[in-house]
């Protein structure tokens, strides 16, 4: 490829974003929501929203090009299947992961890695001038969408992953920082015979949704710090956990998993494992974004390894799913 070809690509490369501009848009103005299941003119589109037809026509040509919707004539666009998630009543909904993916939490700090990876502290600091505890207190609409979002991607996944963990017959799993519970609830209904343990800090817990899960008396909530102790269990479950932390801290997350897990149990580290050869992956995206708001990052299997082993763990295999996430099943070394 020669320099002006070269040129024209990294154009087209830097104008990328404008993709997730659009895709926000039109996840604020509920767009996706007003389409319903027929071709909607952009005129009578743009009146109930609110906005100018002119302008709403070219955020839906930026999205048809992408697949989300599709031009029909005359001056109409149509919701395609892969943008039907958009809606709210989606059984999957992924209106509010698309709001927290996009919003100034990952979109100013991501904007800031070039100067800010000068240092090892997070961009999220430089950029708001606070921790990123710290700006959610202050505004707490904002940290409820946050986790909103991060409740909705998790839907989307659970029941996947759920299916494909390695777990016992019987016995007892427990999700370390599983907060509202989806995903412990999506590997109890996999596996019946199973008892459950929430665990999460006292403020976190407290927020669980199990009340009302069908599970009969089958789990258990407990509040603590991951840091310091977690209950005794036969299988432990890190699910997007260890990617938060930095090294020394993952470490002791997985060490106090060790030292609390029952004989011949396992510990499953379920991240999105960066894969070993070049080529596009969702963990990548994740791994930048999160270059703006903790300490962590996601891993390859060789960079996670050794942090198995100092915990007293050992990697016996590493499970893909149909999900960007991987499990990693460790047993005690």
């Amino acid at each position: 490829m020669d320099s002006d070809r070269s040129a024209l690509f990294l154009f087209g490369e830097a104008m990328a974003y404008s993709y997730a501009a659009a895709l926000r848009a039109a996840a604020v103005l509920r767009v996706a929501d007003r389409m319903g299941d027929q071709p909607r003119g952009v005129a009578d589109l743009a009146a109930e929203i609110g906005c100018a037809a002119a302008a709403l026509r070219r955020v839906l040509r930026t999205l048809a090009a992408r697949g989300i919707v599709a031009a029909e004539e005359p001056d109409s666009f149509r919701l395609l299947a892969a943008g039907s998630a958009l809606r709210s009543d989606a059984p999957s909904s992924a209106r509010a992961g698309v709001l927290m993916l996009t919003d100034d939490v990952f979109w100013r700090t991501s904007h800031a890695v070039g100067e800010t990876i000068r240092t090892a502290a997070p961009a999220f600091e430089s950029v708001f001038g606070c921790t990123l505890g710290e700006y959610f207190d202050a505004a707490p609409a904002t940290e409820a969408l946050f986790y909103e979002g991060m409740e909705v991607v998790s839907d989307a996944e659970n029941r996947i992953i759920a299916r494909a963990c390695e777990l016992p017959a019987a016995g007892t799993v427990a999700d370390i920082g599983g907060r509202y519970g989806g995903f412990l609830r999506a590997v109890l209904e996999a596996r019946p015979a199973l008892r459950g343990v929430l665990f999460d800090t006292p403020e976190e817990v407290v927020k669980h949704r199990l009340h009302d899960a069908g599970l009969d008396g089958r789990t258990e909530i407990v509040a603590g710090n991951f840091l310091e102790d977690v209950p005794s269990a036969d299988v432990y479950l890190l699910k997007r956990i260890i990617h938060n932390w930095d090294d020394e801290q993952s470490v002791r997350i997985l060490g106090t998993c060790r030292r609390a897990l029952r004989p011949g149990g396992r510990v499953l580290v379920i991240d999105a494992l960066v894969p070993s050869v070049d080529g596009p992956h969702d963990s990548l995206a994740m791994d930048f974004l999160m270059l703006g708001a903790h300490p962590g990052g996601e891993r390859t299997v060789a960079e996670l390894e050794p942090l198995i082993t100092r915990a007293g763990l050992r990697l016996c295999r590493v499970v893909p799913t149909a999900t960007p996430l991987s499990i990693a099943v460790t047993e005690a070394g």
